[in-house]
């Protein structure tokens, strides 16, 4: 499905300053990437209370090791999901011994050390609490992947990098233990942010393919049924084009299920001009290079991976202060969450769940912020086939689309960043009245926006006895305050109800057929129900 905008000016001069007319021209023919069906997902981290930034110490008890798992609202908010994937892992998980077997090591938690990668001392994942998690799991319904210490057996050589073949022993009986109790792990992952220059740590690629090949053969032996046997997936850092090539070569076909890279692409936590990164449409689309370069990569080298955001939380060393957990952020998130998808990102995971200032949850009251129901939003919204958006001017308003999740029709994202104009978004379907969509099942040229015909359908709506209507969801901040941690839905405040609960998210009913507008520094969600669009199926 192709949305081509054409924009036009208002009708003078200070209307022109304020609102901004867009015609979007839909074909719905073909769907040009494809994600997950649980594409939204969240990461549990090991940081704990010692972790601190820019005097700031966020993090305090929502480490792996020590997260309350029994209060009831963080259990209600990943069920909300209905299978939220959650990853395990983080920077200090390759400093993680696991309390089983012939473990040489005494099985405490980490502790601050000088000298230490990340300035801290290894730590150890009791067997006791992993049958804790995995009985919260068992409620809760997650799909886990686990993110293994890759660092184990390895010797520091010099300047960060790790030489020696990866022991994989206390990780062979940590699966084996998994296994044995009958815990269901989605996916396992080897390492983090070790690959290219790495953080902190890093290994050569040529080796860490070889170490793939040896979790894979583990996979294999551990687990006898093909139906329930875990991907395997890696390397979970940063992009480095020849590095992600030479670990595709070396491990071989099929060995890596899914090539996993992380993303901070706003920079450090404590930038004073975060806020002017997120709502910087040109600095917002720097990052779809790395997208575009990693799927030309992962399909030249390993084309029978798919590729995943293992970690992603916009601003590194636990986010903004005051900004990533506020409505703001969610400008960011959105957008990337759109633009990944064009990529055939099958996965986004967000760091974090809980823990940090990009929580999706407050780290004491486990409260949602505003990004979380951004993200539960696009969960229930945003079906698996990605649908084209060509663009013509106005990049302050950001528009995608997929198919509807569990529901025929389109669903629509706009994102407005701008701070002065509102806009008005006319939308027509070229389906039945413009061979040229058509002709792009075979041909995707750059020039069908040209090539448009006068002669549209207003909506290309599928016959109906009824009236027809849209549901749309409008985000906005309460107040009008972007660095407000209250999102507001439809003129109401999402907030947890007397009974402690999630709110619904109710849409609003508007005629098909009555003009579609987002106002400036808003969110909107607009699903069509009535929308023919043959990829929708």
């Amino acid at each position: 499905m192709l949305l081509c905008l054409s924009f036009t000016d208002g009708f003078d001069a200070f209307l022109a300053k304020d609102v901004g007319h867009a015609s979007v021209v839909v074909d719905g023919t073909v769907a040009t990437a494809q994600v997950d069906n649980n594409f939204v997902c969240a990461t549990l981290d090991w940081w704990n209370h010692e972790k601190c930034d820019y005097n700031h110490c966020p993090w305090g008890s929502a480490s792996v090791l020590n997260l309350n798992l029994s209060h009831p609202l963080l259990a209600k908010s990943i069920q909300a999901f209905n299978q939220l994937r959650i990853r395990i892992g983080g920077s200090l998980q390759d400093q993680v011994l696991y309390g089983v077997g012939d473990l040489k090591y005494p099985c405490h938690p980490f502790r601050k050390q000088k000298g230490g990668l990340f300035g801290f001392s290894t730590g150890c994942l009791p067997m006791s609490r992993w049958d804790e998690l995995n009985h919260f799991f068992s409620k809760t319904r997650p799909l886990v992947t686990f993110s293994l210490n890759a660092l184990s057996g390895r010797h520091h050589k010099g300047a960060g990098v790790w030489v020696g073949d990866w022991d994989s022993s206390n990780a062979y009986d940590f699966i084996n233990y998994t296994v044995s109790k009958g815990y269901q792990i989605n996916s396992w992952e080897l390492g983090n942010e070790l690959c290219g220059n790495g953080v902190g740590a890093s290994v050569g690629a040529e080796q860490y393919g070889k170490d793939m090949i040896k979790l894979k053969r583990i996979v294999n032996q551990l687990y006898n049924d093909p139906h329930i046997k875990p991907a395997i997936i890696g390397p979970g850092g940063f992009y480095d084009q020849k590095w992600f090539a030479t670990l595709l070569q070396v491990s071989g076909s099929g060995v890596v299920n899914v090539v996993t890279q992380h993303l901070y692409n706003l920079g450090p936590g404590v930038d004073p001009k975060l806020m002017q990164k997120i709502l910087d449409p040109i600095y917002l689309d720097h990052i779809s290079g790395t997208f575009d370069n990693l799927a030309a990569t992962v399909k030249q080298h390993g084309p029978w991976a798919s590729i995943w955001v293992g970690e992603s939380g916009g601003a590194y060393n636990s986010g903004g202060h005051n900004v990533s957990d506020t409505y703001v952020n969610s400008f960011w998130y959105l957008d990337q969450l759109g633009m990944s998808a064009k990529y055939n990102t099958a996965v986004y995971c967000r760091q974090s769940l809980v823990g940090g200032h990009y929580g999706l949850l407050n780290r004491t009251s486990f409260v949602p912020n505003p990004d979380y129901y951004s993200a539960l939003l696009w969960h229930r919204l945003m079906g698996q086939s990605v649908l084209a958006v060509d663009r013509n001017g106005a990049p302050h308003l950001r528009i995608y689309a997929h198919c509807s999740k569990g529901s025929a029709g389109i669903t629509l994202l706009l994102i407005n960043l701008s701070n002065q104009t509102d806009f008005t978004v006319d939308v027509k379907n070229v389906l039945e009245f413009d061979t040229a969509a058509r002709s792009r099942n075979t041909d995707r040229g750059n020039n069908f926006s040209h090539g448009l015909k006068r002669t549209l359908a207003w909506v290309g709506l599928k016959a109906s006895d009824g009236p027809l209507h849209r549901k749309e969801y409008h985000l906005t901040p309460k107040d009008g305050n972007l660095r407000s941690k209250i999102m507001v839905l439809n003129g109401v405040p999402l907030e947890i109800t007397k009974v402690g609960n999630i709110p619904e998210l109710e849409p609003v009913l508007v005629p098909t057929n009555s003009p579609l507008s987002i106002t400036s520094l808003s969110i909107k969600f607009v699903v069509l129900p009535h929308f023919e669009a043959p990829a929708c199926g």
